[in-house]
């Protein structure tokens, strides 16, 4: 029985684990307005005569938090680049000064900024289900195994450790949220 506990411990260590790995991934997805190569990822560029990804016509790189540069690998593809991010939609305003092309990230407004921290916590709360479903569905396996003879005091105990990883694992979900927070929010 003590076998089948710990099987139960370990499942709901995994799940609880992976719930956080999915958060901080979706966490990442959240930009904070901070200048990103990734930010034109999609912006195809005419290269002769052919749509063909920016990153494969030129280097891509962020001095600061609030520029992009792109240098590509020909000066003649200076103008066919800058259509190009102007063309995308992205709402960037490139310049180019015949060597490079510069983009501005404007800040996030206040707004804009409430906006991504409630939608942290949105993530945040999915993370926080997640990690209850694990709770409840490790409860229901100690059940089970109590009904197959379980003692009832090893079975109390294996539902307080589940209780414990519960609250570590809502804890850490509460300092991620934190500090995405402070992030997005920092000017």
């Amino acid at each position: 029985m003590d076998e089948e506990l710990n099987m139960i411990y370990d499942m709901a260590k995994d799940s609880m684990n992976h719930s956080i790995d999915h958060l901080k991934k979706g966490l990442l997805k959240i930009r904070a307005g901070k200048a990103s190569p990734s930010m034109l990822d999609g912006v195809m560029v005419d290269y002769y005569d052919s749509m063909t990804p920016l990153g494969q016509v030129a280097n891509v790189n962020t001095p600061d938090a609030r520029m992009i540069y792109i240098q590509p690998w020909e000066k003649s593809m200076l103008d066919p680049i800058e259509k190009a991010i102007i063309n995308s939609n992205l709402g960037f305003n490139p310049q180019n000064n015949g060597e490079l092309i510069i983009i501005n990230i404007p800040p996030l407004t206040e707004e804009r900024r409430r906006e991504l921290v409630k939608k942290s916590k949105i993530e945040g709360e999915d993370a926080k289900v997640s990690i209850r479903n694990v709770r409840k569905e490790s409860n229901d396996e100690i059940k089970r195994l109590k009904n197959d003879g379980l003692p009832e005091d090893m079975a109390k105990d294996g539902e307080e450790e589940i209780q414990k990883y519960t609250n570590t694992f809502t804890t850490k979900i509460e300092e991620l949220i934190s500090e995405k927070e402070k992030d997005i929010m920092t000017v």
